[in-house]
């Protein structure tokens, strides 16, 4: 399983005629088993990228390679719940056949397992974005895409929330995208960091991170911070791998 991304040109077209370079030309490539991070500032076309390697927008040039039996598990910026269906709804409706073991044990990692009958207007913020996430791991993606999945949340709630993803992530064979503007969220569950610049959107670095997530402490996560950040200054002297 392997995801090829070679975006020349994404435009958009305004209702006066106008037209904007969305996407500048973005190339990499993400295997199996792989977290890769897109960093970069608002507005600079990561959501529109997002959409374009789930297959939600045909309107661009260049290329997107992946199988075609590929499953997807997509969490949007908004939970995206239907109110009208509990928790154990809304993941089901994704994913009908879902093993209940697995399902059960999806719900205890995500502290969803009291409120599987509860409906989404009950819930609190980081409920609805446990139960986005649920229903995403639900489907057992190849392909897992999140954009900004801890958005809006206070920082210690954030935290916890990251943990559980990465407890997720660990030990699936799915290639994983996660768009962040943090970068407490991209140095503890990535393992590549990709940077991008204002739009339209071109690679600044592709960095990798070799230090496994089980071993990054606080003192390894503020060093690889510190690496990337003298990176994206130009510091000649920090060249190596991460």
């Amino acid at each position: 399983m392997r995801l090829e991304v070679d975006i020349t040109s994404k435009k958009f077209e305004s209702a006066a005629g106008e037209q904007h370079d969305v996407i500048g030309g973005v190339s990499f490539a993400l295997d199996a088993g792989e977290v890769g991070v897109l960093v970069g500032p608002s507005g600079c076309g990561k959501s529109t990228m997002l959409r374009i390697l789930a297959g939600l927008d045909h309107d661009f040039q260049g290329r997107v390679s992946r199988p075609v039996s590929a499953r997807i598990g997509f969490v949007f910026q908004e939970p995206r719940l239907l109110p009208w269906r509990s928790v154990e709804e809304n993941v089901r409706i994704a994913a009908p056949l879902a093993d209940e073991a697995k399902l059960s044990a999806l719900f205890d990692i995500l502290e969803l397992k009291a409120h599987r009958n509860h409906f989404p207007g009950e819930l609190s913020l980081g409920l609805a974005r446990r139960v986005a996430l649920a229903r995403a791991f639900a489907v057992e993606p190849d392909f897992l895409i999140l954009d900004e999945p801890l958005a809006s949340l206070d920082v210690a709630l954030a935290a916890r929330l990251r943990d559980e993803i990465a407890t997720l992530v660990e030990g699936r064979s799915m290639i994983t995208l996660l768009v962040t503007h943090d970068m407490d969220d991209a140095v503890r569950l990535g393992d590549r960091v990709i940077l991008l610049s204002p739009r339209p959107a071109r690679i600044l670095a592709d960095l990798p991170i070799r230090t496994p997530r089980s071993t990054r402490g606080d003192a390894e996560t503020a060093a690889i911070k510190a690496d990337i950040m003298r990176r994206i200054n130009g510091d000649p002297t920090k060249q190596a791998a991460l």
